[in-house]
């Protein structure tokens, strides 16, 4: 596992797609104001990768009680060697829900997914929507809630997101959005 590989493939997907298109008009401000931490799990199995997860989860929790004047936000917990399936991500996803009721973080923390194979239900494969979720990597975006319901209360229209997202992939195109996911190698 190239550890500086990964995480240089996670920034260039934020910078070019989560903020450079704009997918998420939150993420930059969070990520300018230092309140995203991305960790690299080492995780080859579900168990193991269980176990990250509540670490994460735990110190997201705690980052928010510990009185800092800018609070951790959010953590991208990416797992390039465990669930490279999309159907058995999918599936883990339950899991990942029943750990935040285990710790007693649901209403605290929830959980957003992104995958290199992301796939909507009702959608094709080839949807370009499907990219609104699509990242270099397995991941598990752990967003505290407070930070989502400020988000949400300073945006205009919140519930139009995903389907302006669509529409901006589509208007973009397949050949110039395949252009951008290339991560560029040293």
């Amino acid at each position: 596992m190239d550890e500086q590989r990964i995480r240089a493939d996670t920034q260039h997907w934020i910078d070019t797609i989560v903020i450079g298109l704009e997918l998420c008009p939150f993420a930059k401000r969070s990520i300018d104001a230092g309140r995203l931490r991305i960790q690299v799990c080492p995780a080859t199995d579900t168990r193991e990768l269980r176990e990250s997860l509540k670490s994460e989860l735990r110190t997201l929790s705690a980052a928010g009680s510990n009185g800092s004047t800018i609070p951790l936000e959010s953590t991208l917990l990416i797992h390039p060697n465990v669930l490279s399936d999309f159907l058995d991500f999918n599936d883990f996803l339950g899991v990942a829900e029943a750990t935040l009721v285990d710790l007693s973080l649901e209403g605290e923390i929830q959980i957003a997914s992104f995958h290199p194979d992301y796939q909507f239900e009702a959608t094709k494969p080839e949807d370009l929507g499907n990219y609104t979720n699509r990242s270099p990597y397995p991941m598990l975006h752990l967003i505290r809630e407070q930070a989502v319901s400020r988000a949400i209360a300073s945006h205009p229209d919140p519930e139009g997101i995903p389907d302006r997202n669509i529409a901006r992939l589509e208007r973009l195109g397949r050949d110039a959005l395949l252009s951008l996911l290339r991560t560029p190698r040293p």
